[in-house]
């Protein structure tokens, strides 16, 4: 099974971008990132009609997850627990059934945090302790699962093109980078860097500004985070580089798993 995020910055503006995707690559499920849509108005009938069953937790103009699945969703859930107070849509969560193994999967939009120090910043380093405790939770459950989407953490120097421009920013600040480290030690593994430990430039974001695409000065904040039981059905991985040089492109690229399940 091939499970992908893919952070669209707005379903609206990538309504011919995301479908010529899908339809080259095939992923059996997507995490989305950024749909920009309140759920009434995410477009459902463009991804049924591809087979896709569509789950989606959204907020007008800002935020937003959705799951696309070529299988069955189980068990839907909306909103990273420990705080019911929070209202953006950043998270969902649902279980797939593939052949043999059925896993949980946790699409996540992590806050951005900046400016850095701040209420922003708290924000993200308290959403971060959350999800840390629901990965804990699902560990101790044994259930296999991942946690895929942006993070919008560069979590070492090589994540980055320029790593000095990033060392004050919410991005690689040394408390975001902690708290993605802290998340790896309960023995969750990070699919590119497991498949490609040393090798450099492997960015999933190139910001519109300053010809960023085009000077490659890029970064790595996309992330497939898996359990133990996940990560030894890992058969492949990858970043999609090619979809940012195509018509009216995101500023991320997808970045996918092959998994035996």
């Amino acid at each position: 099974m091939r499970i992908a995020t893919f952070n669209i910055n707005g379903i609206k503006a990538r309504a011919e971008t995301l479908p010529r995707w899908l339809d080259a690559a095939q992923p059996d499920l997507v995490l989305l990132q950024e749909i920009k849509s309140v759920d009434e108005g995410f477009p459902r009938a463009l991804f049924e009609e591809r087979g896709y069953n569509v789950e989606t937790h959204g907020q007008k103009s800002f935020n937003g997850v959705a799951i696309l699945s070529k299988h069955p969703l189980e068990d839907v859930t909306r909103g990273l627990p420990g705080d019911p107070d929070d209202e953006q849509a950043r998270y969902i969560e649902a279980t797939v059934m593939g052949a043999h193994t059925a896993i949980r999967v946790c699409g996540l939009y992590l806050p951005n945090g900046n400016p850095a120090p701040g209420p922003k910043f708290d924000y993200k380093l308290g959403w971060m302790e959350r999800l840390q405790a629901r990965a804990e939770t699902l560990l101790a459950e044994e259930t296999p699962f991942l946690m895929a989407g942006d993070y919008n953490i560069i979590p070492q120097a090589e994540d980055a093109a320029n790593p000095q421009d990033w060392q004050e920013d919410a991005l690689h600040r040394i408390e975001a980078r902690t708290a993605f480290r802290k998340l790896a030690n309960l023995g969750l593994t990070d699919a590119i860097r497991a498949q490609f430990p040393h090798q450099k430039e492997l960015y999933s974001f190139w910001d519109y500004q300053a010809a960023s695409w085009e000077r490659n000065n890029g970064i790595r904040i996309d992330h497939v985070m898996m359990s133990p039981a996940c990560a030894d059905r890992m058969v492949d991985c990858g970043i999609d580089k090619d979809v940012r040089a195509g018509a009216k492109p995101s500023d991320h690229v997808p970045v996918w798993v092959e998994l035996d399940i």
